[in-house]
């Protein structure tokens, strides 16, 4: 082939994808959009999935140590259990009003504008998410591989391994099928839910036999930065009650199935929250829950015998399925950041099989990228208060939206007593571990800065690096040409 002709066919592939990637020329029909293919039921199990990971069943001694108390750490459990649905209750109106995947994200580009949006784009996808989902994939390999090293940790590099396998399984299943990563998170939902209710129906065998000792006030601290703490521990074991506004676009009736699916998650949650807790109280001294480091673990060992070999397992079942929920929300988070072209176009694109497939491997290689790091649960502490931050900024953008937008259609119509009590709580709850930890505070503050910087030399209009258009632009066609992918028509 001569030159001239191989320049030729170049320029046509070129443009062919270029045609491809216009919604309004897109003649493709299948995979040209997300599709509306998740039931109630997925959307409970989404929810409920990414909830419950690795830290119920593994070290719930937060609340425990700062609150002092049986009774005092169960009453934290209940009280954040119904914290998480105030605002669960408070993104339901937000989410039926502003219907759009990305969901903190799409609420504060509408409410605060594009810079701060990306602020919170920016923490949540290059780091928050990325981390929490290498940190949960690691806990995953861990109790793969302890019935094999029943008497030691396992080695770093094969621990490493697996967590690098378990993401590449789910990035292959995320990207293969929106239906087949639901029946993912249905099944391994429906695993941990099945752990728990062992350890609950032995709980409740236990207090049938009196044993109730464990069950008082005694030593219930008055320390209001004690206190303050606990509830951070009981918040953080409930992150995830929002996860399911970031895939809205693909919920089938949203009005009617995104807070039907938020109340039952959210009830369902703070139930087997505290049941097992109680459960596990009903066996183990408060010593014994604060020395042990998988609290599940031992209360089975206890209670169990030879069966307590099958608790790391459901913990695995537990974990890998929050990596799938992460994975399968997180992409869409990046989507809609591009979708607003506030991150590479290529993340917009929908492959063949209607999967976002190009955002799915973005956050599976950030993931993977941070399993390399040493130390990255300090990473995750020095951004967890700006996760909240974020959070109630979320919820702000309600009562603001009523004064500055009162036409938006409002399917769902919460009392704004609500969005208040949540966002008084929600600044206690960053305000106190700030004070108490400056440091990690700082060094957080500073990670959310770098945000300004790429915003003004990549997205601000006057200040953007134009040069960087024609890179960008062939970088996209590569990733078309890799993943069968193309813009997604506009409804």
């Amino acid at each position: 082939m001569s030159p001239k002709s191989k320049n030729v066919e170049e320029d046509y592939e070129s443009e062919a994808l270029k045609s491809d990637a216009e919604p309004e020329t897109s003649e493709c029909k299948d995979g040209t959009a997300l599709e509306a293919k998740m039931s109630l039921l997925n959307g409970i199990t989404v929810i409920v999935g990414s909830i419950i990971g690795s830290g119920i069943f593994v070290s719930p001694t937060g609340v425990l140590k700062y609150t002092g108390s049986v009774n005092a750490s169960l009453l934290v459990w209940i009280a954040s259990g119904v914290f998480s649905m105030i605002g669960a209750y408070c993104y339901a109106e937000l989410g039926t009003m502003i219907r759009l995947s990305g969901a903190d994200y799409a609420y504060i580009m509408e409410t605060f504008g594009p810079f701060a949006a990306f602020v919170r784009l920016w923490i949540e996808c290059m780091i928050v998410r990325p981390c929490s989902q290498a940190i949960v994939a690691l806990t995953f390999s861990v109790y793969v591989l302890k019935p094999i090293f029943p008497e030691c940790d396992p080695p770093e590099d094969a621990t490493r391994l697996l967590a690098a396998c378990c993401i590449l399984l789910l990035t292959f299943v995320n990207c293969w099928s929106v239906r087949a990563a639901t029946r993912v998170q249905d099944w391994f939902t429906y695993a941990k839910l099945l752990a728990l209710f062992i350890i609950i129906a032995a709980g409740a065998y236990q207090l049938c036999r009196g044993k109730v000792e464990h069950f008082t006030f005694e030593g219930t601290t008055n320390d209001v930065t004690s206190i303050a703490l606990s509830f951070y521990s009981g918040l953080f074991a409930y992150n995830g009650w929002n996860y399911l506004n970031f895939i809205i676009e693909e919920l089938k009736d949203p009005v009617r199935n995104l807070p039907r699916a938020i109340a039952i998650s959210c009830t369902l949650v703070t139930v087997v929250y505290t049941f097992t807790n109680i459960a596990f109280y009903t066996t183990l001294s408060p010593t014994e829950v604060l020395g042990s480091a998988a609290v599940a673990v031992t209360f089975a060992e206890r209670l169990f015998g030879w069966f307590a070999l099958s608790i790391p397992l459901f913990v695995a079942a537990s974990t890998f399925g929050a990596v799938n929920g992460v994975l399968l929300t997180s992409s869409r988070l990046f989507y809609a950041g591009a979708a607003q072209g506030q991150m590479p176009e290529m993340l917009t694109m929908v492959s063949t099989r209607a999967t976002p497939a190009p955002a799915v491997l973005a956050v599976a290689l950030l993931s993977l990228l941070y399993l390399t790091v040493s130390d990255i649960y300090a990473l995750i502490n020095y951004v967890g208060f700006a996760t909240w931050l974020s959070i109630g900024a979320a919820v702000l953008c309600l009562p603001v939206l009523r004064y500055t937008r009162p036409d938006l259609e409002r399917p769902i119509r919460v009392n704004l007593f609500f969005p208040v009590i949540y966002i008084v709580c929600t600044i206690l709850v960053v305000a106190v571990p700030a004070v108490a930890s400056p440091a990690e505070t700082g060094v957080g503050c500073l990670m959310i800065l770098t945000a300004a910087p790429v915003y003004l030399l990549l997205l601000h209009p006057r200040t953007r690096l134009t040069c960087l258009s024609t890179l960008t632009g062939h970088a996209t066609h590569l990733v078309q040409k890799l993943t069968l992918a193309v813009r997604p028509k506009t409804k």
